[in-house]
């Protein structure tokens, strides 16, 4: 009997972590949602809450984590070599920051809610996002504009303050090239994966 119990935790334990690692190729999003099939219901429940289009909530996350639940900036490095602090506290797929975090959570309400959680972070770039298509009235399918307000907030971006960044401009048009990659992928998938077996 232990020995039962020992193999099930055991297959638990490496579920978990197979879960929580990257999938096998970020590259294609039907090979992702064919990965992981959860993947693909969350972010079909956050594009039907949300509004925000599946390619353009994915092309984010692919460039905020690489679909790493446990990703983090690096640290810093004092006298050049001794690890330091971190430069933001964002942390997960969605690499949310504290507080943005807090006014998701205040907003949503709920309980075990986290960043490493990929329901939970497809979630949250929905709920950012479909706030900035409110606010500063960006078009929903515009993946580069969503991911300059998403990486310099909605004030950074009403000042311009990514005009000044040819580093992040040069990202935001990457992000948008992604989401338009995702998109054609996405459109020669998405029957299959509607339905409750699929078969590739």
């Amino acid at each position: 009997m232990n020995k039962v119990v020992t193999s099930i935790f055991i297959l638990l334990l490496l579920s978990a972590c197979a879960s929580n690692s990257p999938p096998s190729t970020t590259t294609d999003v039907c090979k992702i949602f064919k990965e992981r099939y959860s993947w693909y219901k969350a972010a079909k429940k956050t594009e039907k809450r949300w509004k925000i289009p599946v390619y353009v909530s994915m092309a984010i996350i692919k460039q905020e984590s690489s679909f790493r639940a446990d990703a983090r900036p690096e640290r810093t490095k004092l006298l050049g070599f001794i690890p330091w602090k971190r430069v933001t506290s964002a942390r997960g797929y969605a690499q949310a920051v504290d507080g943005t975090w807090e006014m998701y959570l205040n907003d949503r309400g709920g309980w075990f809610v986290s960043r490493n959680d990929f329901e939970d972070s497809v979630d949250f770039v929905g709920w950012y996002n479909y706030k900035t298509h409110k606010q500063l009235g960006i078009s929903l399918t515009n993946a580069r504009a969503l991911y300059l307000a998403y990486h310099e907030g909605r004030g950074g971006y009403k000042r311009g303050s990514y005009r000044t960044k040819p580093w992040l401009l040069s990202v935001a048009d990457k992000v948008q090239r992604q989401a338009d990659r995702y998109k054609i992928q996405y459109q020669g998938c998405k029957k299959k994966l509607g339905k409750r077996f699929i078969f590739f």
